[in-house]
């Protein structure tokens, strides 16, 4: 911001700045008496400053339009320059680094930056060995993405090759900000795209997959699968790329099926597999319904991996959300083979992981089976949860045992 230039100050209503105190990165529309323009109209996107009833300074963020209005990037009277992005950016490296994954022989594709667990809501960056791809989730993302994109060069050098903006699909479609993803710098080699996740070999589209090319978040509960997956005969419904089925296979499950709708997810999840095994391999992709498939598999699975895509990205359909859960749960629970184990997932910020139990217990009651509970799973490390903002814990995952 230029020196002559005033932000736009949001002004509280009494008693509505208790959650900021509390460094809750949210401001709700809700919370909000008045707007006082600066030297320029106020547009989505524009960094304001948060005051309390009594003017007192309290935060500083992103403006954006919608229940949530602002999100804080900082409760300091500090710029947000260049120097500022470069700061969160090698803050989020570091904590990488502590967690062993910068600069791993064994795990080359990490997140870098998940948003308010990092400070920084409304962005994402995913670490692909030698790209970085940038996913924007704000209109203020996105108009800062060239200083995201120069904070990533500088903090990595030459260990980064190319970054990536994939925010086209992620961004308040009201907003018509005419994204095109694309390089914002550099350009990946097609050897960059296959990366590696504890030991194994995927193949990694960002410009054409889901969310920024693979699901970064299931890395340790891959790894679960692999060590339980020993002479099982598994099912890995609504597989996408296939990270479940490889990682069963290199557990040495006998046999594993892979489903999911997507015809090019089926031929994704098949290409990594015999990127890592080769062709004379016990797996088979199927692409079709994951729920209607579980209603006929009688008891042919002693491993089942239940990761279906948000049922539920608000409150609004939380109910219709948790009806699916308990559907496909009921299912598997009844076609699981005695002594099976189920990995059953819910991504959804909205269902919590009490709520998310409930349904569970719910579903086994109905399948009439012995459940026991013998492992509860979350997110990896590098999707870290801010402490003050305990919405961030959005994957929930559990492992059952099935009598």
């Amino acid at each position: 911001m230029r020196t002559s230039e005033i932000r736009s100050i949001v002004h509280l209503r009494r008693g509505k700045e208790e959650s900021l105190e509390r460094r809750h990165p949210w401001v709700f529309s809700g919370a909000i008496e008045r707007i006082t323009e600066g030297s320029k109209p106020l547009a989505e996107g524009d960094i304001v400053d948060v005051v309390t009833r009594q003017g007192e300074f309290i935060a500083r963020g992103h403006y954006q339009i919608g229940s949530i209005a602002v999100r804080v990037l900082s409760f300091e009277q500090e710029e947000i320059d260049s120097a500022w992005w470069l700061r969160r950016v090698v803050a989020a490296k570091q904590l990488r680094e502590t967690l062993g994954l910068s600069n791993n022989d064994t795990t080359t594709c990490y997140r870098l930056i998940h948003g308010e667990g990092d400070m920084l809501p409304g962005l994402v960056v995913d670490v692909y060995g030698k790209v970085a791809v940038v996913q924007c989730h704000s209109v203020g993302m996105y108009h800062s993405r060239s200083l995201i994109a120069e904070a990533i060069r500088e903090a990595y050098g030459d260990q980064i090759e190319a970054i990536y903006d994939k925010s086209s699909q992620t961004l308040p479609y009201k907003a018509e900000l005419g994204a095109i993803d694309g390089y914002l710098w550099g350009r990946a080699a097609e050897k960059d795209n296959i990366v590696l996740e504890n030991g194994l070999r995927f193949k990694v589209n960002w410009e054409e997959g889901q969310k920024t090319g693979f699901f970064i978040d299931q890395r340790v509960n891959r790894d679960m699968v692999r060590q339980l997956a020993a002479g099982r005969k598994v099912l890995n419904t609504f597989c996408y790329t296939g990270g479940f089925s490889v990682a069963a296979l290199a557990g040495g499950a006998r046999e594993v099926v892979s489903i999911d709708l997507s015809e090019r997810a089926v031929k994704l999840a098949d290409e990594n597999v015999r990127l890592n095994f080769g062709d004379d391999t016990p797996h088979s992709a199927i692409a079709t319904n994951a729920v209607e498939y579980l209603k006929d598999i009688d008891d042919s699975y002693d491993l089942i991996i239940l990761d279906p895509p948000a049922f539920a990205k608000h409150h609004k359909v939380l109910g219709n959300a948790l009806q699916g859960y308990k559907k496909i749960n009921v299912r598997a629970l009844q076609k699981i083979r005695p002594g099976g184990l189920l990995f059953t997932f819910s991504c959804s910020q909205a269902v919590s992981r009490d709520l998310f139990r409930t349904t569970l217990f719910t579903a086994a009651a109905i399948a009439r089976r012995k459940v026991r509970v013998v492992a509860q799973l979350t997110q990896p490390a590098d999707h870290p949860i801010n402490i003050y903002h305990p919405e961030g814990e959005y994957l929930k995952g559990l492992v059952l045992y099935v009598e």
